[in-house]
């Protein structure tokens, strides 16, 4: 596999396999700024009856999942993925932050320290905030959106943009289909979701492929699998099939991300977790 290939994918990690791979790339080289011009009033007067709520059993703060990510016999990074809760604008939230980082013999090749983060909002698993800060090589990008979920504006580091209510991140669209009930759904179905990123909304379909037993260095655990399917312009766009097993219950844990390239493929496995928010009755090796 050529170095370019296996680089491009360390910089993406697990979450952004599932849910950004096409749109969550670095842009044009510009660093953005640090601040972000937000309305606080409008976010701190949130009217509580005006916003859905959504029962979540699948995640909650104290969370902790770490990965390996593998091509073949070789763990080139890691990744983490934290959630804690926390208050913001006066609701109760989840922050998710997301680490990817090369492992160190690697670092003489390409050396990665990219950090993400999501604030989602823990009633209706809307996001009210997203960063990305990329640190890959010589090159750095830095990303922030807070998302007006009322008056349907994200206020970006580029601009201000409209969007549709509920629009998600990259992040929180991951995590929103954790609580997806998958029971009544056929191989093929899909789940419609739209996903915002830079300046534009995304329309992100998730297709619900069957149930797998898979074993990884956490154990061994009956799961479902998905495949994002991410469009730009109304065409499918990907540089190859994406699929996750999640656990099959009501936690939906990651337990494997693999993305086909040209030889072989790239894995995402769950090495370790804990702060899981209630039992798992689908590992089976307990």
């Amino acid at each position: 596999m050529k170095s370019e290939k296996l680089k491009k994918y360390l910089l993406f990690g697990l979450v952004l396999f599932v849910v950004g791979q096409t749109f969550g790339q670095v842009g044009n080289g510009k660093s953005a700024k640090d601040t972000v011009a937000v309305n606080a009033d409008s976010l701190s007067t949130i009217k509580l009856d005006t916003l859905r709520k959504i029962e979540n059993k699948a995640f909650a703060g104290g969370e902790i999942l770490k990965f390996d990510v593998n091509y073949g016999f070789v763990t080139a990074g890691e990744a983490i993925i934290k959630t804690s809760e926390i208050i913001h604008n006066g609701r109760k939230c989840y922050k998710v932050d997301f680490l990817v980082d090369s492992k160190p013999f690697f670092d003489w090749v390409y050396k990665v320290r990219d950090r993400y983060s999501t604030i989602i909002d823990a009633e209706g698993l809307f996001p009210c905030r997203f960063e990305q800060h990329i640190r890959e090589g010589g090159f750095s990008r830095d990303f922030i959106a807070d998302f007006d979920q009322v008056h349907h504006f994200a206020h970006t580091t580029e601009g201000s943009h409209p969007i549709p209510q509920y629009v998600h991140d990259m992040l929180s669209a991951f995590f929103f289909a954790r609580v997806i009930d998958f029971s009544g759904y056929k191989p093929g179905d899909k789940v419609h979701l739209q996903n915002f990123y830079k300046d534009s909304t995304y329309e992100l379909d998730v297709k619900y492929k069957g149930k797998q037993e898979i074993e990884v260095e956490a154990g061994t655990f009956n799961c479902i699998v998905v495949e994002p399917l991410a469009r730009e312009g109304g065409l499918f766009k990907s540089e190859g099939k994406v699929n996750v097993w999640l656990t099959d219950d009501e936690r939906r844990i990651p337990v494997q991300v693999s993305t086909k390239v040209i030889i072989g493929s790239i894995d995402a496995e769950l090495i370790e977790y804990s702060g899981i928010n209630g039992p798992i009755p689908s590992k089976i090796d307990d």
